[in-house]
């Protein structure tokens, strides 16, 4: 499952709206948003979630709130009358300081509830349990991290993430925006240290294929569209696209479309499993180059019957004359590489076009 951020600093706007709409036109599903109230902006923001949560509602998408205790009073809702928080959109509350353990057991009978994944123990699993929680209605929330290097490590994500679903949670992250990141540091917002400055195309699915990870939102307010459509053509066509540069080769038209990785996967390269297979014209010896990391190559004559294999370098390789470097994965897109392993589908498009 997918979600974006909306954050409740800004005004529900008609860009807003649409922002919203595009997102769950692409596949998107839920919305994370904050109640963590400046001391002068209480009544601003029980305006404003009330109008998320109408459009929440409008656009059938589930609508998770991070509160603590003190914030849901001054926003006037209260763990007394969760139905009147579940009246105006909201179908979640993720659980932060000062509520106690028997609160959100008490809770997690009426809506669904995010516990904090990242301190959550053995202990806080057992005492719910004593105060009778539905464990149905749990997820467990990561944080996402604003400031430069205080991200979560691999390691301790994923052993956090294994003892959490060895537990029956479900595992929510974040992964950063790259249209208009959140102030004041304008670093990002992802719960992995590694994806801050990555392509949030390839850290989503990164955290949902190596890291266990069952919900995936945008932590920053904005995606580019670039990237908005990469999740577009995956949501629909179930393929990863990757833009790619022309080297000015004759060949460049031959590369593009779509290709799946053999299911012998090498280790230095990515083979286009029917590449070699197509009839081609003869593909004649182009400039010599080195092959660098993220290459797309074609064999030529000089190759002999593996003349018109197809190939994405994954390392840097040394120039070969019997292969053509045909294009160049465009930086944003490199980071996908790591994704193509034996037997994926892939479709190299032309850089511009996303």
């Amino acid at each position: 499952m997918y979600g974006i951020s909306i954050f409740l600093s800004e005004e529900m706007t008609n860009d807003t709206r649409a922002y919203i709409k595009m997102m769950r036109d692409v596949g998107f599903k839920g919305i994370f948003t904050s109640l963590h109230i400046p001391e002068d902006d209480a009544t601003l923001y029980a305006k404003r979630l009330r109008e998320l949560g109408q459009i929440a509602q409008e656009m059938n998408m589930k609508l998770m709130v991070d509160i603590s205790g003190e914030a849901l009073r001054r926003a006037g809702f209260s763990f007394q009358q969760l139905d009147e928080i579940l009246a105006i959109g909201v179908t979640g509350l993720r659980m932060d300081y000062a509520i106690s353990n028997k609160e959100i057991a008490e809770a997690s009978k009426q809506l669904t509830i995010g516990l904090n994944a990242s301190t959550i123990t053995e202990n806080d699993v057992k005492e719910l349990k004593n105060f009778h929680a539905d464990f149905r209605n749990f997820e467990a929330w990561h944080n996402y991290y604003p400031r430069p290097e205080t991200g979560l490590s691999s390691r301790f994500f994923n052993e956090k993430n294994t003892w959490l679903k060895q537990s029956g949670f479900k595992v929510f992250a974040f992964v950063p925006g790259n249209e208009q990141r959140r102030g004041p540091l304008y670093e990002g917002l992802p719960t992995l240290e590694k994806h801050r400055n990555e392509n949030p195309f390839f850290a989503a699915l990164d955290l949902a294929e190596n890291f266990q990870v069952d919900g995936i939102y945008i932590g920053d307010p904005k995606l580019s569209s670039r990237t908005i459509n990469q999740f577009r053509a995956y949501q629909y066509e179930q393929v990863l696209p990757i833009e790619v540069a022309d080297n000015g080769s004759a060949y460049y038209p031959l590369i593009l479309g779509n290709h799946i990785n053999r299911q012998d996967e090498a280790r230095d390269v990515i083979r286009s499993a029917q590449a070699r297979f197509k009839k081609v014209e003869t593909i004649k010896p182009e400039t010599v180059m080195e092959r660098k990391i993220g290459s797309v190559t074609i064999d030529n004559v000089n190759y002999g019957r593996y003349m018109g294999e197809i190939q994405v370098t994954k390392k840097d390789l040394p120039e070969n004359q019997k292969i053509n470097v045909v294009a160049h994965v465009v930086p944003a897109d490199c980071s996908l590489l790591k994704l193509i392993g034996a037997g994926r589908n892939f479709k190299l498009i032309e850089k511009g076009i996303l």
